[in-house]
This record gives C-alpha cells, structure tokens and sequence, in this order.
C-alpha cells in the first residue's frame, strides 16, 4: 500500500470524526477508504449509465404498439397456464 498526504480544513475532520463514532470506524484512515471506495464505485456505476443511455432507442428495428401489446398477451397467457390459473 502507498502512503499519501491530505490536508481537511477543521470543520471537515470533525464531520469524520463524529462519523467515526456513529458508523464504528476504527480510524481516519478506515473512513477514508471507504469513502473514496463508495466514491469509485458511484463514479463506475454512473459510466455505466451514461453508456446504456448512449444505446438507447438504437434497436434495429422498431416495434409497434400492436406487436407488443401481442408480446404481453401471449406471455400472460403462458405464465397462466404454467400457474394453472383458468382464464
């Protein structure tokens, strides 16, 4: 592991510190793992959003309100009948 250096101003190292206590941490330095953990991975999720949204509406072919309005009635009528539900 590497060592870094971090200045906080006041108000900031007395907001960790009392979080220290209410969230059990160990230490400054367990605290601030964690959070630029959580940070990373908020960060990774949100790259991954942004792509899927890029791809969005991109399918090859468009389907109609009819086509899926079908779709769903036959998957009902499926899952009903793999229930036993009489319809």
């Amino acid at each position: 592991m590497e060592a870094i250096s971090l200045k906080l101003n006041g108000d900031m190292l007395k907001d960790i510190d009392t979080n220290l206590k209410k969230n059990n941490y160990s230490t400054r330095t367990e605290f601030i793992r964690t959070a630029i953990r959580d940070k990373l991975e908020e960060l990774s999720r949100n790259n991954l959003i942004k792509e899927f949204m890029k791809s969005r509406g991109k399918a090859p072919r468009k389907t109609s309100d009819k086509e899926r309005t079908k779709t769903r009635d036959k998957v009902f009528l499926e899952m009903a009948k793999e229930k036993g539900w009489k319809i």
